[in-house]
């Protein structure tokens, strides 16, 4: 058995679909989670996100952010007032994973930056880049992790940002679909959105 790096393997869509035998589902039934009936933002919430807004773009105005810089200013803030740091989930960092492919000599092998757990459900697989690169570089190695997940048959969700820009991805079945950019370097309701789809992905698996 052949043991390789994700990061360095699976490089493309093309790569992700071909290795996991994924394909893309473009209906609007299949991702609704997404603008379905998502919680309400209450005032309180929106001046923890006013706060962590205005906090992000002044640090961002003096150029591009690291990684663990984007992870530190938005990812760990928007997770903490979206509650996915709060019972029944659980966190953890750089977790490592495993995913054997069918009908194949391969195994391949990474790190996950942010996983979210609820039971052995897979609520939040979180890639981050850093701001100068494109958040659309993280999805291949996203749609891999995810396939590592216990639960391949329910719904298991992506989130990838660079800070800039978030966008969310679902795999269920084989079928996985992404939904458009929401960009926080625009506008504070860009953010208020994101969180708003993270508190419905909440609400689903609880």
């Amino acid at each position: 058995m052949q043991t390789l790096a994700v990061t360095e393997t699976i490089t493309t869509i093309a790569e992700a679909e071909k290795r996991f035998g994924l394909s893309r589902n473009e209906s609007q039934d299949f991702f609704t989670e997404w603008h379905d009936q998502l919680p309400e933002i209450n005032s309180n919430d929106r001046t923890n996100l006013e706060i962590l807004w205005k906090r992000y773009i002044y640090h961002r105005s003096d150029g591009h952010l690291l990684e663990s810089t984007v992870m530190l200013l938005l990812v760990s803030p928007l997770l903490t007032v979206a509650g996915l740091y709060d019972p029944p989930f659980r966190i953890k960092a750089e977790e490592s994973v495993q995913i054997t492919i069918a009908d194949s000599e391969e195994t391949l092998q990474g790190r996950i930056d942010l996983l979210v757990l609820q039971d052995r459900l897979w609520v939040i697989v979180l890639e981050s880049k850093k701001t100068m690169l494109s958040v659309w570089s993280a999805l291949p190695q996203t749609l891999a992790y995810l396939m590592a997940s216990p639960n391949t048959d329910l719904p298991n969700f992506g989130m990838l940002t660079n800070g800039d820009d978030i966008v969310f991805v679902k795999i269920e079945n084989q079928h996985y679909a992404i939904l458009r950019v929401f960009a926080p370097l625009a506008t504070q309701s860009e953010l208020e959105s994101a969180c708003r789809v993270l508190r419905k992905i909440a609400e689903i698996v609880k």
